[in-house]
């Protein structure tokens, strides 16, 4: 791992942990250590990495000490609505660029975002996907490859009216 793997893995556990999302003082303890490895430089990063078992409970607070220090605090927005766009986004993107299982991902806009927003038609073909390959079996006469193809154009197409409704500048 490189500094710039490092600062993107404890970037996305910032996003993981504003959005709601529970992330394990084991984890957050060892994405220190990675940081720490691969050479990111913080004054509570040492120590963050560094915390024994019996220290557990000290790891959110030294996370976030890092990521303050490191400029990587991520808040999202205080409208609630606003918030799970947000996050439907932030999932989305990670659905596209592969750093997220396209099943796991769909199930989550579908049960953690969708719902919540009253199931908008923007998000309806990422919901059809999280259908379709929760209930997937070798019976069907399409490839759960296939499927997973499909819930990565649709995370794609998402972003692509998120990117042409966005103030330019």
């Amino acid at each position: 791992m490189n500094q710039d793997d490092a600062l993107k893995q404890l970037s996305h556990m910032a996003r993981e942990r504003a959005f709601g999302r529970r992330v394990g003082s084991d984890r957050l303890i060892q994405a220190g250590l990675d940081a720490l490895v691969a050479g990111v430089d913080s004054p509570s990063l040492a120590m963050l990495a560094g915390l024994l078992r019996s220290e557990e409970a000290e790891a959110p607070g030294l996370f976030d000490q890092v990521l303050k220090e490191l400029g990587l605090i991520f808040r999202p927005p205080d409208d609630p609505r606003a918030a799970k766009w947000a996050m439907a986004y932030w999932v989305a993107e990670q659905i596209a660029d592969g750093s997220l299982d396209p099943a796991t991902g769909t199930h989550l806009i579908w049960t953690d975002i969708a719902y919540d927003l009253g199931f908008p038609e923007d998000l309806e073909p990422l919901v059809h996907c999280a259908h379709n390959l929760d209930g997937w079996n070798e019976t069907w006469c399409v490839s759960v490859e296939e499927l997973n193809r499909e819930a990565i154009e649709a995370a794609k197409q998402l972003l692509s009216k998120r990117k042409a409704h966005e103030p330019e500048g």
